[in-house]
């Protein structure tokens, strides 16, 4: 059976898990990261040389990078609606998953250490400032393609990005700040509620 090496909590394993769900993969998940295991231990080096979750063990293979897990859960599975087949499908896919891995994820990280995490290293408030504000600029991108499509990401359909994408929607709504309105985000917010790895791994409480 597939092993996951990661705590529930973490955006990236949610990312991994929510995947597991659509497709209906079976999984054990061992907790690793702050607070259980942690994955600067040997065993765990030797799985992963960054110290970073998730960590897949499927029989002999391993693999780190959440992106590359997703799209490695894709590959094996008879189910094509994540992560279509033709390459121009594909590559629409596989720019917002990246998109929300680098841009936007770089554009959330100091002001949600300093708003949820409580870090001590992340108290400048103009670095604060700079981080909402670049936040909601690139949540900004997403409404505005989201008011294109009407649906989903990449159309409408949903795919392997709203997955990435929908737990990073999740997260700007539940950290303390003040956003914009968004309206169609707001609606993709809904249309993710009726998938049950949504309910269970994006919007469960956690940002």
């Amino acid at each position: 059976m597939l092993k996951i090496l990661g705590k529930a909590a973490s955006i990236n394993v949610r990312k991994v898990l929510w995947t597991c769900s659509e497709l209906d993969i079976p999984f054990e998940r061992e907790d690793w990261g702050a607070g259980f295991q942690s994955p600067s231990q040997a065993s765990f080096l030797a799985l992963n040389p960054n110290a970073m979750v998730p960590v897949i063990v499927d029989g002999d293979f391993v693999l780190w990078e959440s992106n590359a897990i997703c799209r490695y859960l894709c590959a094996g599975s008879t189910e094509q609606h994540l992560l279509p087949a033709t390459p121009r499908a594909r590559a629409l896919v596989e720019q917002w998953m990246d998109w929300q891995a680098t841009e936007l994820n770089n554009a959330w990280r100091y002001a949600f250490m300093a708003l949820v995490r409580g870090s001590p290293a992340h108290r400048d408030p103009e670095q604060i400032a700079a981080s909402t504000s670049n936040w909601h600029r690139h949540i900004g991108i997403l409404e505005r393609q989201l008011a294109t499509t009407g649906a989903f990401v990449t159309g409408a359909q949903f795919s392997l990005a709203d997955v990435g994408l929908g737990l990073s929607v999740n997260r700007w709504l539940l950290t303390p700040m003040e956003r914009p309105h968004y309206p169609a985000v707001l609606d993709y917010v809904e249309r993710l509620g009726e998938r049950s790895g949504f309910r269970t791994f994006g919007a469960n409480g956690e940002p």
